[in-house]
């Protein structure tokens, strides 16, 4: 662990969050969140398009998911598809083959046991293949209106570098934001920590000397830094 500031004053999310919102603006918005602006909003769509990233980086889904809803936005579309033609959609995501099926399964679902339109249940999206509290808490935030902490790799490791939680995995993570995070950023803090994560609190060599947040920041299990 780095030794932080003596002058650094007590961490607050609310002016965190102020400086975080305008220190991203010139970075690409966090994908879901750009699917969402860009008419990708229904919850299934979100689901399908979370599934795609899962071990694949943000540009990449962002193309696969854009390419297969040229062909299908709906679970009746999807699930009229054959395997292969969502395989050869979303080709470029990792373990696309397993997505493929799992997609068109959870199409067919919806389909057959609710009615050709995914609802906002939290019970409903955990039942899926391949659907954990991730995409489903990203998925009820962004497209169902509710309060809900999507805590990805980035949200996990800033909130636990600033010190602000303490969690040794994204659920505890999760657990600890739900405890202390306020409401107004429970869907907020994704779409904002995604881009601060990826281009300043990076996962190694973060920008510490340009840091918006570095007079706060405790800097936990930061060894080295730019």
């Amino acid at each position: 662990m780095s030794d932080p500031s003596p002058d650094l004053v007590p961490f607050s999310i609310d002016v965190a969050m102020e400086r975080i919102r305008e220190a991203v603006q010139p970075y690409p918005k966090a994908a879901l969140f750009e699917l969402a602006d860009e008419g990708f909003n229904t919850a299934f769509e979100q689901l399908v398009a979370c599934m795609i990233s899962i071990r694949t980086r943000d540009e990449t889904m962002l193309v696969a998911a854009r390419r297969l809803f040229q062909i299908a936005r709906t679970p009746a579309g999807m699930a009229a598809l054959s395997m292969a033609d969502i395989d050869n959609a979303i080709a470029d995501a990792t373990y696309h083959e397993l997505k493929a099926a799992q997609i068109q399964a959870i199409a067919r679902t919806v389909l057959a046991e609710h009615g050709g339109e995914l609802p906002c249940d939290e019970a409903v999206m955990l039942s899926f293949r391949g659907i954990g509290p991730k995409c489903t808490n990203l998925v009820l935030g962004i497209a169902c209106g509710q309060p809900r902490i999507g805590v990805d790799i980035h949200v996990h490791r800033v909130t636990n570098r600033w010190g602000y939680v303490r969690g040794r995995t994204p659920e505890g993570t999760l657990a600890a934001l739900e405890r202390v995070l306020p409401r107004a950023y429970w869907v907020e803090i994704n779409r904002l920590l995604v881009p601060f994560g990826k281009h300043i609190c990076t996962g190694t060599l973060p920008r510490c000397s340009t840091c918006p947040v570095r007079d706060m920041c405790r800097r936990v299990g930061v060894t080295t830094h730019r």
